[in-house]
């Protein structure tokens, strides 16, 4: 009974995995080797472990295997890159131009036209392709309105606060004002009855003088007027009427 078929994937193991590491390394090794004798072949092995240790056959050497394989890759390269690049970009072009195709028809049908080719089915499609474009439309015009009220009451929270700064500030200048307009008033008040009791003393010092002066002379004629009295005067008429006795005698 021969063997079953091995699967092919990395083995868990680790003493496992570097037994058959080993082998398969040497058989490799040793078929490059057979295949450079019986077929004339250049052949060139490079196998690096998984702890990174190198092991290569080259039938003849390793740089002239390396250099002869990158000029052979650049001939080829050279040789199919051309038509390649070209066909690449034929099929490019080909698949805009369905896919442009594709959206214009497409366009064309959600506009309302073209639609006369069109069965029951795709029409159904259709009209539930705008169901959802219109219900996504609506949520974010929903989304932008609600932003802008959210941006509308900062800024009226703000100018609130603004107002209410103002306000109170106006309130400090109008108390300010009116204290400046009552130290002024009592101020007008006061230089106005000191000018008037400067003016009715002024007045009685005159009378004073002139009164003194007739007693002093015995020869001068004597000439009584009447005057309204002052409010000094008015408060004390006993004093006036001696005064006046005084004058005669």
């Amino acid at each position: 009974m021969g063997r079953g078929k091995i699967v092919i994937r990395r083995i868990d193991n680790s003493t496992s995995r570097q037994v058959t590491f080993s082998k398969r390394r040497s058989g490799l090794l040793k078929k490059a080797k057979e295949l450079a004798i019986l077929c004339d072949a250049e052949v060139g092995v490079i196998i690096f472990s998984s702890t990174g240790k190198l092991y290569d056959f080259a039938s003849s050497s390793m740089n002239s295997v390396i250099e002869r394989y990158n000029k052979a890759k650049e001939d080829h390269l050279q040789m199919i890159n051309p038509m390649n690049e070209v066909k690449f970009w034929r099929r490019e072009a080909a698949m805009l131009r369905q896919q442009l195709q594709n959206l214009q028809e497409n366009h064309r049908q959600m506009m309302g036209e073209e639609l006369s080719g069109l069965s029951v089915k795709d029409l159904q499609r259709l009209e539930n392709q705008l169901e959802i474009s219109i219900r996504g439309v609506r949520v974010k015009k929903d989304q932008l309105l609600l932003e802008e009220i959210k941006e509308l009451d900062r800024k009226r929270s703000l100018l609130h606060q603004e107002n209410s700064e103002l306000n109170k500030k106006v309130n400090i200048f109008r108390q300010e004002n009116m204290e400046l307009y009552k130290k002024a008033t009592s101020m007008e008040k006061f230089q106005i009855q000191f000018s008037g009791s400067s003016e009715a003393n002024g007045a009685n010092r005159n009378l004073l003088i002139k009164d003194l002066a007739v007693v002093d002379d015995p020869h001068a004629p004597i000439h009584l007027q009447l005057s309204q009295p002052h409010q000094q005067s008015c408060d004390n008429p006993a004093r006036a009427t001696d005064l006046g006795r005084l004058q005669l005698h």
